[in-house]
């Protein structure tokens, strides 16, 4: 894990990196306008993954710093995968001092629930009591109806 560093200093972020990733390459996040990203970023507590002075990863957490949490957006490119740094990303967000007293850590994963697994995230316990409200994806970036 030597030679990364990870920082939850929003001036440091590649925002264009960020969005590009988010926009076009993830999954989840795909289609997401600069504007959302922006906002988004401003209300959450933002981490970033750097291999020197070039940011390689991202995540960020949606919380009111006491009692609940959701971890979003987390990515490290793919040509810097399997060698550390999302690891270190994760125990960096693990260990913050804002995150420490919280109830309960939220996520939602398709394809890395392993990872996740791997650092204590369990599946949803009596997941029949969590609800969802949520838009159609083209309105969830933006567009009109």
């Amino acid at each position: 894990m030597s030679g990364f560093a990870v920082s939850s200093d929003p001036r440091r972020l590649d925002r264009d990196m960020i969005h590009q990733y988010l926009a076009q390459t993830s999954h989840w996040a795909r289609g997401m306008t600069r504007t959302a990203l922006e906002r988004a970023i401003d209300h959450s507590l933002i981490f970033g993954v750097y291999a020197g002075s070039q940011q390689i990863g991202f995540a960020r957490v949606v919380t009111d710093h006491a009692t609940v949490a959701y971890l979003s957006d987390v990515f490290v490119l793919a040509t810097w995968r399997g060698k550390g740094a999302g690891r270190l990303l994760l125990e960096a967000i693990m260990a913050h001092p804002d995150l420490q007293e919280l109830r309960r850590f939220l996520l939602v994963s398709r394809d890395a629930r392993p990872f996740y697994a791997k650092a204590g995230f369990t599946p949803i316990g009596h997941a029949e009591r969590y609800m969802e409200w949520a838009r159609s994806p083209a309105l969830a970036v933006g567009e009109a109806a």
